[in-house]
């Protein structure tokens, strides 16, 4: 039995919830108490990965299976979501394990795996030229995106919120937005068209990464980042004397798998793991975000 590599860090109570999970055909479950040959020490699996799995009408499975290889786009620059340590060339977060989550699934283990950081304007295209097999990355679902691909899910929900330094007393929540505050989003993305579109006179600046805007915040070029509120609670636990997350979310985005247009043996195999794997999803929310105080359950499929 194949297993994927050590996600360091799934507490005790995660494990169990595992255990408690069903396997079924295709899907990775019961992570068993083993350590697929790491005795003891700090190392163990958790993801089984599938064996002899089918998916008659897949161009992208077919794609996978052609390559020995699934190649996932990701973030990389989002604490607790979509993340990579450049010290060490580990890849964390919730969104990062959902992606290996379906990867197992399809029957890849983590040696099977190409993750590649695409910036939020690029991901329908690269999706679109075949550049990844899907995406896993704060993926708002949107009307305007299916004129281009398809999406599984959603398998998260969040709003939209906002990041401000930690001494800022003038920004309390979106209504104190002026036309001297300028807020800062990663280009092409769902947040910084809604700041547009409903608060004109707010100056805007777009970069490709949000860390890109956390730094800008810092320096004082922007007063505010806008994006999901989880992905903001993730860059203000890492930094707490310097930042802030202030007001409720005053959005709602629904985050998807984005998959080719034509595929939809792909977004069928992915909506019926989420529908199935409801302890395998709180087991990764709980690891990846249930320290940071938000409340949320796993979303229906659409």
């Amino acid at each position: 039995m194949r297993r994927t590599r050590t996600l360091a860090g799934i507490g005790i109570a995660a494990a169990a919830l595992l255990a408690l999970t069903a396997c079924n055909s295709g899907s990775p479950s019961d992570p068993g108490a083993g350590t697929g040959g790491d005795e003891g020490g700090g190392d163990s699996t958790w993801f089984e990965v599938a064996s002899d799995v089918q998916l008659e009408g897949s161009p992208t499975f077919d794609a996978i299976q052609k390559r020995d290889k699934v190649v996932i786009g990701v973030k990389e620059d989002q604490p607790g979501l979509g993340f990579l340590d450049v010290t060490t060339g580990e890849r964390t977060g919730f969104d990062v394990d959902i992606a290996r989550w379906i990867a197992a699934s399809l029957g890849y283990d983590e040696d099977k795996i190409e993750f590649k950081a695409i910036a939020s304007a690029n991901r329908e295209q690269a999706i679109v030229n075949g550049d990844i097999d899907y995406y896993v990355g704060t993926y708002s679902i949107t009307d305007k995106r299916k004129e281009q691909i398809a999406f599984a899910g959603p398998y998260f929900i969040t709003g939209q919120g906002l990041l401000v330094a930690a001494d800022n007393e003038d920004i309390k929540s979106e209504a104190d937005l002026t036309a001297d505050t300028t807020v800062c989003s990663a280009t092409g993305s769902t947040p910084i068209q809604n700041i547009r579109d409903n608060y004109p006179d707010v100056p805007t600046k777009e970069f490709d990464l949000y860390s890109a805007c956390v730094e800008a915040l810092l320096s004082g070029e922007v007063q505010a980042v806008t994006t999901d509120q989880a992905i903001l609670i993730g860059y203000a636990a890492q930094d707490p004397d310097n930042l802030k997350v202030v007001g409720e979310p005053f959005t709602e985005e629904r985050y998807g798998v984005g998959l080719a247009k034509d595929d939809a043996a792909l977004q069928e195999f992915i909506n019926t793991m989420f529908t199935d794997g409801g302890d395998i999803w709180q087991a990764i929310f709980d690891k990846n975000l249930g320290t940071s105080g938000i409340e949320v359950s796993q979303p229906t499929v659409d």
